[in-house]
């Protein structure tokens, strides 16, 4: 009966130095693969796998898509690609976002309970919002571990807060714990893969993050429409529970938490006032350059009409300027992308 061999692990904001020190307390020997995903730019390079590969004794790569999958090796989503295990080697894909994210830490680790059922363990690590945690939710319910790191600890507690609100973990470690307790999950027999069903909707879910035409082509099937459009497409988002978690989802695809949904509206909506605030600044100056015009031209009737917009444009500007600093004051926390 194999173990736990199969260890996810996703993390955002401060997870560099946490998974450098992860890595470094692994033996060479562990009877494991692992999944790493660590929101990074899609427009840079990404360096975390020299930076683990140096940092520990198994090597660290970003897997081609099709790659085998080989114990004692970790692997690490690329820039602007979902990484999914699936039945011994890995789709690399770049799959409709979740969370704002590609790659997403649910996708990872959805896929993963998917295919590898109860030999699936799931560790949540430091970043900002609550990618990871419908993830952790398939992994617990196709039997795997859930560990979550302790958020006191964390450089950025809000992703290991969330699974831990919406989640019944196993384990709740600190980073220093975590290299003997992954060896020890590694070791330590699962369940026939067989023992837990596969639902319908990680099934399907796991599928939409695949590229798979059918499944994407039903996304609509796993709720019902919302009020809500997509922030990153502006179709419609239905509305499921996973558990207690609200979640949504869009016709093509793309899937959000509660926290980093409103994260997107938020951003969505200070663009837009930015938008609002250029377009009156456009027609402040087009009213003062025709009152200069009609001044040019001893109009002094349509000279006072011209310098009348121009007020009314640079009053409703000084408006839209408080607007804009109290939504600033009043934010969510924002994912920020990490420098490796």
């Amino acid at each position: 009966m194999p173990g736990h061999d199969i260890i996810t692990i996703g993390s955002s904001a401060g997870g560099v130095e946490a998974l450098k020190y992860i890595v470094a307390g692994l033996p060479a020997d562990v009877p494991a693969a692992m999944f790493v995903v660590q929101h990074i730019r899609a427009t840079e390079p990404s360096l975390l796998a020299e930076i683990l590969s140096h940092a520990g004794p198994l090597p660290a790569v970003h897997p081609r898509d099709g790659e085998p999958i080989q114990s004692g090796h970790i692997y690490i989503a690329p820039p602007d690609h979902h990484m999914l295990p699936w039945h011994g080697h890995i789709h690399v894909v770049r799959g409709p976002k979740e969370n704002g994210f590609r790659p997403a830490i649910d996708a990872t680790f959805r896929t993963a309970a998917r295919s590898y059922g109860p030999r699936v363990v799931g560790v949540v690590l430091t970043g900002m919002l609550d990618d990871g945690t419908a993830g952790l939710l398939a992994i617990k319910r196709r039997g795997g571990i859930a560990v979550v790191q302790e958020p006191a600890e964390a450089a950025f507690p809000s992703m290991p807060t969330n699974a831990l609100r919406y989640v019944s973990v196993d384990a709740v470690l600190s980073i220093a714990e975590m290299p003997s307790m992954l060896t020890h999950f590694a070791h330590e027999p699962a369940f026939a893969e067989g023992e837990m069903a596969m639902t319908d909707d990680v099934n399907l879910e796991s599928a939409i993050s695949d590229m798979d035409f059918q499944a994407m082509q039903h996304s609509n099937m796993l709720g019902t429409p919302s009020s809500i459009t997509c922030p990153d497409c502006g179709g419609v988002l239905v509305e499921y529970y996973d558990g207690d978690l609200l979640r949504f989802r869009c016709q093509v695809g793309h899937a959000f938490s509660p926290e980093s949904l409103n994260a997107q509206q938020t951003d969505d909506l200070d663009a837009q006032l930015w938008a609002a605030y250029r377009a009156l600044d456009e027609r402040a100056s087009l009213a003062r350059r025709l009152a200069q015009n009609a001044h040019r031209s001893n109009d002094q009737i349509g000279e006072r009409r011209f310098m009348q917009r121009c007020e009314l444009a640079e009053q409703k500007k000084r408006q839209l300027l408080q607007l804009l600093a109290e939504e600033k004051d009043k934010r969510p926390d924002v994912q920020q992308l990490p420098e490796e």
